[in-house]
């Protein structure tokens, strides 16, 4: 009796006739209120008939009666749909550990664990996706952008091909194989990638990610006209998608075309949704606290400036404080910085209050407007013959510099080293060099004492470097940046990638070396410029193809024999 009154709900779901597959699902319910696979139909009824609550409420119940993958994988998706992602992922996490999971739980899993930043734990449902069906594209390129993400680029461009292989018509996996392949540090990769861009483009015209994402790899590999035509097309197809608009903001700020470029970039940061954050950047403030100053006027309000990106743009950007202060006039202006750059911040001026982020929040609720740091340029009217470079703007606390001066070594030159920056960091591959090793050629030059200031990685390489490459290691002893400062005060130069250090050294007004890379070199360094409207001291080191640090580092050579001559001349 029971088996036909379950044919009978689904038959009416057959038929299309939700309401009445409910109906009649609920008063077999009546005689048999225990059974589970009724109350899952019935589920599917009113979730087909729009009563997501109804719908729930079935699940539930089938649930507690009898761990079901169906039931658990209906429940999970209506609980998304209503944005309720923790409970979609516990229910998908109870089927995992009672043995009900199927290939669609695990997936839902993965999803869900990705979603919420824990990739080891994507990695692992995805793979026991596969366990169950080795060729299920979901699970395979699912995991392949996971292991992307982890920097296991091997493994992650053999799920895509594979996932490709099985599916060749799918425009999302020729963008996904084309992301790995762009991403790989070994060089040769790029055509290739620009052919499955191009292929997901003609597989998907209307899909503006792919024309953003080939807009990005052209822009990487030089072709800067086309690039920024792609770049146009796909923001003038999705004027929502915020990857379009910072892509092409970036390449306009990279060729000086800064007023455009900070309006595109202003416009991505407002397009991204509430809990989007960069790992390793500061998140940003709770929707609703505040209203955004999007150039509005200033006199009588307070403004809070909230760092959205990482130290380096921190440290970049804080030089607009005083910028709003002259040209807008709040009539109280904070700036909320990172608690490793809050005793160095205290210094710059512009601001009437400095408060470290983790209190930015509380703030929120005393302030009228709040504004992104990185969009102060734009409300500024910054142009590249405008851009306020005089420095310093930052400075060092005298008795740290007195607490750092015996550990500095006393030599002709004394010469600062930084070459590695933030692993996580999206394009570390590219800018941080395989190791101290790289820089040995610099050792060649007489009467230069180095001092490593690095920090995190690398940092064993600086307590232990390499035979014939002595230096004094002081990163392992440095706290925060003001530490940093102290150190670079009492330096005559500083050698550094693409990282913080090198924006604390020019806004300290000391003079430093940038050693960039040839693909996908940050836009604040403009294009094929030696030096930088950002800072008057900083000399730029490019490499004239991707992954040649050698030729870099034998120009930096040369450059430090004659810095050093200079120096024994002068004295």
């Amino acid at each position: 009796m029971a088996i036909d009154a379950l044919d009978r709900v689904l038959d009416a779901l057959d038929g299309g006739d939700a309401d009445l597959a409910h109906r009649l699902g609920m008063q077999a319910l009546q005689a048999r209120p225990d059974d589970a696979r009724l109350w899952s139909a019935c589920g599917i009824a009113a979730r087909l008939g729009g009563h997501a609550s109804e719908a729930e409420r079935c699940w539930r119940r089938a649930l507690a009666l009898q761990p079901d993958a169906l039931a658990t994988h209906h429940l999970a998706s209506l609980l998304r749909t209503q944005g309720r992602d923790a409970e979609a992922l516990a229910c998908y996490q109870a089927a995992a550990d009672d043995g009900s999971a199927d290939v669609r739980c695990w997936l839902g899993l993965g999803v869900l664990c990705a979603a919420s930043r824990r990739p080891a734990d994507a990695e692992a449902a995805y793979r026991r996706a596969l366990a169950l069906q080795p060729d299920d594209v979901a699970a395979l390129t699912n995991l392949g952008l996971v292991l992307e993400a982890l920097r296991q680029l091997d493994e992650a461009e053999a799920c895509q091909r594979r996932a490709l292989a099985l599916a060749p018509d799918l425009a999302d996996l020729h963008n996904h194989l084309a992301g790995v392949l762009a991403r790989r540090p070994d060089a040769g990769h790029e055509a290739e990638a620009e052919q499955h861009y191009r292929e997901a483009l003609r597989l998907a015209p209307q899909d503006a990610r792919h024309g953003s994402n080939l807009g990005t790899l052209l822009y990487d590999l030089g072709r800067v006209q086309e690039a920024e035509q792609v770049l146009r097309t796909a923001v003038a197809q999705a004027p929502g998608l915020a990857s379009a608009q910072i892509n092409l903001g970036h390449l306009l700020l990279s060729v000086g075309r800064l007023p455009e470029g900070f309006g595109h970039a202003a416009r991505s940061y407002a397009l991204l949704p509430p809990q989007a954050v960069v790992p390793g950047f500061p998140e940003p403030p709770p929707p609703g606290a505040a209203q955004q100053w999007i150039g509005q006027p200033l006199q009588g309000k307070r403004l809070l400036v909230w760092p959205e990106q990482g130290h380096g743009d921190q440290l970049q950007f804080c030089r607009f404080l005083q910028e709003v202060r002259a040209q807008h006039r709040p009539a109280h202006l904070t700036y909320a910085s990172t608690p490793s750059l809050l005793g160095l911040m205290r210094g710059v001026a512009g601001a009437d209050a400095h408060i470290a982020l983790p209190d930015a929040p509380a703030a929120l609720a005393t302030h009228d407007f709040w504004v992104p740091l990185q969009n102060l340029p734009l409300f500024c009217g910054t142009r590249v013959e405008s851009i306020p470079a005089e420095t310093p703007y930052l400075w060092p606390d005298p008795a740290s510099v007195a607490r750092w001066a015996p550990r500095i070594p006393p030599a002709p030159l004394k010469v600062g080293l930084v070459w590695r920056g933030n692993p996580r960091h999206d394009n570390d591959a590219e800018r941080s060099l395989p190791g101290l090793a790289t820089l040995a050629p610099l050792w060649q030059v007489p009467g230069v004492a180095f001092v490593s200031l690095q920090k995190w990685a690398g940092e064993d390489e600086g307590r232990r470097p390499p035979a014939g490459q002595p230096l004094v290691h002081l990163g392992s002893a440095i706290a925060d940046f003001a530490d940093t400062a102290a150190i670079l005060a009492q330096l005559d130069l500083l050698i550094s990638v693409d990282t913080a250090a090198c924006h604390l050294a020019g806004a300290l007004d000391r003079p430093c070396w940038v050693l960039l890379p040839a693909y996908r070199v940050d836009w604040r360094w403009l294009r094929g410029r030696d030096d930088t409207p950002w800072y008057p001291r900083t000399r730029l080191f490019r490499q004239r193809r991707r992954g040649d640090w050698a030729g870099v580092v034998d120009q930096v050579r040369q450059a430090l024999g004659a810095l050093r001559q200079q120096v024994a001349g002068g004295r």
